[in-house]
């Protein structure tokens, strides 16, 4: 074997940098079709497994076009598969399981763009920035430049609901800016769940440092938002963003 011979495309990129896998490869190419693309997105923003038929009726499909795409993307990776009577019933007469969709653990890339961790990159260069010409704690400075980030997300909030917004209409805003910086967002009784955090591979190896960033940005988020529907709460649980986003009337004294 040539010791000067390059490694492996698939692998590495020109730079040197770990490139894409076969499998990212193939699961991107899998979400390039837009009805698959819209099945695992609702797959993914449910809290619990789907069957066939929530899905197509959540994506506006017929049931057999539903199949076809949610094996196809099980078979690439994408999702996994159980089986569960919906009923309840046990024993005969019970009818057949139900087959059920939900997401692997697996991250597709493009699904978690690159620019959420250069938003956290842009974002502890700018308080290492400040703190070093204002002698201040990096941990402040961060959190800062953070609230300041959800400053220009509220901004986009306040922009999309219009002026002399009805809650509901400012919710629906919160929610439409939240996804789309990729937090997930999902009603609960209490406010809002952030079902993802975007920063999630950092948050993994410096979760106190990142947990106070992604509450000063919703702080910064729901700043000067009238009437102050949610507050933001740090409530760290597995298998979601550190924050919530809860009424007033639900938040700990």
């Amino acid at each position: 074997m040539d010791p000067h011979a390059p490694d492996d495309p698939g692998r590495r990129s020109q730079a040197g940098q770990p490139g894409p896998s076969v499998d990212d490869i193939t699961g991107v190419a899998s979400l390039a079709e837009p009805t698959r693309r819209a099945l695992y997105l609702y797959v993914r923003a449910q809290p619990s497994p789907v069957s066939r038929d929530e899905a197509a009726a959540g994506v506006g499909v017929p049931r057999h076009a539903a199949k076809f795409h949610l094996d196809k993307l099980v078979d690439d990776g994408l999702l996994e598969t159980e089986y569960r009577r919906l009923s309840g019933r046990q024993g005969p007469g019970a009818g057949r399981p139900a087959k059920l969709y939900r997401r692997t653990a697996r991250e597709v890339a493009v699904m978690l763009p690159d620019r959420q961790y250069q938003l956290a990159g842009q974002l502890m260069a700018q308080a290492i920035t400040d703190a070093a010409s204002e002698a201040a704690p990096v941990v402040e400075a961060l959190r800062s430049a953070a609230r300041n980030r959800g400053h220009m997300l509220g901004d986009e909030v306040r922009r999309r609901a219009g002026t002399h917004s009805s809650q509901p209409a400012q919710l629906a805003a919160v929610r439409e800016v939240l996804d789309e910086e990729g937090y997930e967002t999902r009603p609960d009784p209490a406010g809002l769940t952030l079902a993802n955090c975007p920063f999630r591979a950092l948050s993994r190896d410096y979760t106190t440092v990142v947990c106070g960033m992604n509450l000063a940005i919703m702080d910064g988020l729901l700043d000067g938002l009238e009437p102050a529907a949610l507050n933001a709460l740090l409530d760290p649980a597995e298998g979601r963003c550190c924050v919530r986003l809860v009424s007033p009337e639900s938040a700990p004294a």
